[in-house]
Formats: C-alpha cells, structure tokens, sequence
C-alpha cells in the first residue's frame, strides 16, 4: 500500500524553484505512485492515426505498466481499450501496430470485436454473459492525426487544449502521413529527470553541439527563439502569416504549443538543417516555416517541420529506468531512397537522444549519492523545467488529496490554488515563465 503521507510530505517539502527531494527520483513506492498518479491520471500521446491507416486495424502500446490498444473500427470510429483480456488478464495484442479486423487473445483465444465486444470464449458454462466481459475502455482522442488516451476514470478537461493545438496541427496533415521509422533508447535514469532534461537547453551549448547548428538554442538578445520587434523575428512572422499558418504560443496547464524559427538558412532538424523529405507535409511551396514545438506533461514532445513531425516518449519501466521512443513522420505519398534517406532523416535526433541518455544517467548516479542535495534551477534557461516540477507537484498532491479526502498542502499553496482558477497550475511559488520569457528549450 502506497504510503501517501509520505509522498505529501516529500512534496509539500520541496523548496520553490528548487529541484525535487532525492526519494522523489529514486524510491519504488514513489514510482508506484507516480504511475497511479500522474500516468493513470494524465492524457497520454500514445501514436498517430497513420500508424492505423486503414479500418479494421489496431495500434497497442503500454502506458506504465498498463497495455493499451486502440482499434480503428469499419466504420473507421477510434477506440481504446485496455490490453487486458478479460479472462484471465493476459495482454491481448503485443505492442505495436497491426491490421486485424478482431483481437484475439493468445492465450486461450477469447475473440473480441474492435469495439471491445467479446464474440467467442471457448467452453464457458450456459450462465456466462458475454456481454459482461467486454474489453474495459479507456478514453480517446483524436486530434488531427495525434492520438491521445488516458486512463482515468474521469480525465482532465481537453477542450481547452484540443482549441489551440489543432489549428496549429492540422496543417502538418497527419492524417496523410506515415510511419516512417521509429527506436527505443533505455534510459538508466529516472522518468522526472528524463523529462527535465527534455524540458531546457541549458545543457545544449556544450551537451549537443549537432543540435545547436538548427536549433536556436539562444538568439542573439538572449530571449526564447526571437523577440518580438527582432527583424528575423518580424520576417518570420510575415513568412507565416502569408503561408496561412499559426504561430501561438499557447501555454496551458500540463501543454505547450509554439511555432518558431530555425536558425538562420535552416529548414529542418536535421544534421545539416536540409529538408529530410522532399515531399512537404503542408501544403505549398514553402519549406522555411521553422518548427511547430507541441508538448505535454507528463512524458512527450513533438516537432513538426515543413517535411517531418518528429515524436518523443518518456516511459518509465522502473524506479531509475525509462523507455524513451522516437518516431519520424513523413508524407504518405513520399518514397523512401527517392523522397528521404532514414540516416538523413533520423541521425540528428538520434546522435540528441544518446547524448541525453547519457546526460540524464550521469545526473541520476549524482542524484542516488549521499550528498545529493536540491539545487536552484534557473528561471531563464530552466523555466520549462520548473513548468514541469512545478505541475508534478501540483498533480500529485491533488491526487492525494482525492485519495484522503484531505487537502494536505499548506495553508498558502491551497490558497494560491483557490485564486488560481481550475486551469492555472496550483503550485505556483517559483512556477516558470511563459514562453516568450524564457530561453530556448530542446524538446
């Protein structure tokens, strides 16, 4: 049994600003919460609608320690569920994605229809109601092509967030994409460092130096991409607004969303900041439209360029191990060794991720030591991270509180969270800056 006081007290102990207490990266009972918490409470980026291209498909992943599948039915409706056969729990369909038109379990074959409706369960007695041993759903969405799931009972609010991503999204046309390669990468680290580290480039100057050839790590006064009133700036701007594209940024409670430029002559993230596919995913002709950054708490980003959507995943599988997944989109129509070479289009994110890994294990070796003590983060090249902190803090501890019935936080933090409104992040003290305050952060 989770001991929730104390989690609450480890949290409610957090210093503003300040990084997490050590127990909170490396304790199983923490991790056991954080996967009840925080990914079973949480939308999860789970794929893209591409990866089911047709009806009568599936695409299967495990959230935590949880699969799930969701299914495109005939009629082409998405579904989720989780993997779990209703016998006797074995998972239903191995991770990835498939054509099918039902699932069946391989263990004792129980046969269910892609709307979780069990059709077939061998040598079951006359009293055995098929109807009540149906795949249990899990909550869907789909959001131009991004599909989202999440596992709660009752999940947060997606309204807010569906009304400023797909504007943005759309254009990028993943519904006409494909899969056109994907990896995984374990991290020895835990899954809150990971996204730390996704989550600012303070380490980039000296940590990725391929990355900081395209990627505007810091502009030249110093802000978050280009300030407004900078002429690369304004002509950015125009060069959107004339292609009939958005730019944000939006910032809400566990999202972010923002168009920005590359660096100066660069169309892509890329090693050389070429075009990775030459057949664009939006429409027209222009490729310099800089990157389309989409992010959100608990565990992804994604770039969306002119030719390419690049995906990141954070999983954790245990108390200092993470799955991290990495798949690149390209045109539907697009031809592999005419179109894009997967060494092009793949070898900057790879030769970031190995970088990282190796990053996030030297912080987490520090982390595990005696004399780990939290450390300030910075509110201009960290202010991402302290976003992320900040909303961890917050999740867990309402979290909590619903378990308890008991709202543990102090007297001031419950009272920043009554004036805060039910969209703003309740653990405010030291809470990051807006997007257009802080400096540039890789992921």
């Amino acid at each position: 049994m989770l001991d929730l006081e104390r989690i609450r007290s480890l949290v409610t102990g957090r210093r503003p600003g300040y990084s997490l207490p050590q127990a909170l990266y490396n304790s199983p009972d923490v991790l056991a919460f954080d996967l009840e918490a925080i990914f079973g409470q949480s939308w999860i980026l789970v794929g893209f609608t591409c990866e089911i291209p047709r009806p009568r498909g599936y695409l299967a992943t495990t959230v935590g320690q949880s699969p799930v599948v969701v299914t495109r039915d005939r009629d082409g409706t998405y579904r989720a569920f989780h993997n779990s056969c209703r016998h006797r729990g074995a998972q239903v369909c191995a991770d990835g994605a498939g054509a099918r038109g039902r699932l069946t379990c391989p263990y004792h074959q129980w046969v269910y229809d892609l709307d979780g409706t069990l059709v077939h369960a061998r040598h079951m007695p006359e009293s055995f109601d098929p109807a009540e041993h149906g795949l249990r759903p899990v909550h869907v969405q789909n959001v131009a092509g991004a599909l989202f799931v999440c596992l709660a009972q009752t999940p947060p609010s997606f309204a807010r967030f569906r009304e400023e991503l797909e504007p943005l999204l759309a254009p990028h046309r993943l519904e006409e994409a494909k899969l056109a390669f994907q990896n995984t990468l374990v991290e020895k680290g835990n899954w809150k460092l990971v996204m730390e580290n996704a989550r600012e480039c303070y380490h980039c100057g000296v940590g990725h130096p391929e990355l900081c050839l395209t990627f505007p790590i810091e502009d030249a006064s110093g802000g978050h991409f280009a300030a407004e009133g900078d002429p690369r700036h304004d002509a950015f701007a125009a060069r959107i607004a004339a292609a009939g594209l958005a730019r944000g940024p939006f910032i809400g409670p566990w999202w972010q969303v923002e168009r920005f430029p590359l660096n100066e002559g660069q169309l892509s993230l890329t090693i050389d900041g070429a075009l990775a596919c030459k057949k664009l995913m939006v429409a027209g002709e222009e490729a310099d439209i800089g990157s389309l950054r989409w992010a959100i708490e608990p565990h992804s980003f994604c770039h969306s360029t002119a030719d390419t959507t690049v995906y990141f995943s954070a999983m954790p599988t245990a108390t200092n191990e993470t799955l991290v997944t990495c798949k690149w989109l390209v045109h539907q129509d697009a031809v592999e060794g005419v179109d894009y070479d997967i060494e092009h289009l793949t070898q900057l994110w790879n030769v970031t991720n190995i970088q990282d890994r190796d990053l996030v294990e030297n912080n987490q070796r520090g982390v595990n030591s005696v004399g780990y003590l939290p450390g300030p983060y910075s509110e201009s090249d960290e202010s991402y991270v302290l976003r992320f902190i900040d909303w961890y803090c917050d999740k867990a501890l309402d979290h909590i509180a619903a378990r308890t019935g008991v709202d543990g936080r102090p007297i001031a933090l419950r009272e920043a969270l009554a004036g805060a409104g039910a969209e703003a992040p309740a653990f405010v003290a030291g809470a990051g800056k807006e997007a257009g305050e802080s400096r540039a952060e890789h992921a």
